[in-house]
């Protein structure tokens, strides 16, 4: 058994016991993907499958921004007054509110992402509402999506060619968390009979 398989072997052992498997530490894997088929059939997925590349998650800030003071507070070589900690606390929420809500407006407005999870296997709006780091959340995208986050540096290698074929071929790179997407793209192949998924990690290339 090679490594690949062995990993997606352990992967499928763990899925099947309904825990979400994600390191404390993101451990980002790159992958290359080849997707092939009939050309109408790939176009037609190529249209389905661009995205925002956002899990369009509802955040508790009001949470996130204690954590962060009781975080500050709880420094070895703590500087700041507690004072000083809420403000800063503050003002990390306030970016993240930021930043949050304008990555969230793409969501179905943009097509930046070639390849997006969200647009061809969609998080239903009872788990975004969780949050990102509650149990049922994580385990929900454990086991439809066999990764716990939405993938990273999502980029088209390879064009089907512009000429008259049967068939085309579409490569694509990026990078999951922890392990291949492999329930994914299990059931994206299912959904897509007539296209051959082929992924391929780079595990010497680990992030």
């Amino acid at each position: 058994m090679t490594s690949a398989a062995a990993a997606d072997f352990v992967a499928q052992e763990i899925a099947e016991s309904g825990e979400a498997l994600c390191l404390p530490d993101t451990d980002w894997l790159q992958h290359r993907l080849t997707i092939s088929g009939p050309v109408q059939e790939l176009a037609r997925f190529r249209s389905g499958a661009a995205g925002a590349g956002v899990i369009p998650w509802q955040i508790d800030f009001e949470q996130l921004q204690e954590d962060w003071f009781h975080r500050l507070m709880a420094a070895p070589a703590r500087i700041l007054s507690a004072q000083g900690a809420r403000i800063l606390a503050q003002q990390l929420r306030e970016a993240s509110e930021r930043r949050h809500a304008l990555a969230v407006a793409q969501v179905g407005r943009s097509r930046a992402c070639p390849f997006d999870l969200h647009a061809l296997r969609p998080v239903p709006g009872s788990i975004l509402a969780l949050g990102p780091d509650h149990p049922e959340a994580l385990a929900w995208l454990w086991q439809h999506l066999g990764t716990t986050q939405a993938l990273r540096h999502v980029v088209v290698l390879g064009e089907p060619r512009e000429q008259e074929a049967a068939e085309a071929t579409w490569r694509l790179g990026f990078w999951a968390a922890d392990w291949t997407p492999w329930r994914a793209l299990s059931a994206i192949a299912y959904d897509w009979p007539q296209l051959r998924f082929k992924a391929r990690p780079l595990y010497d290339q680990a992030a």
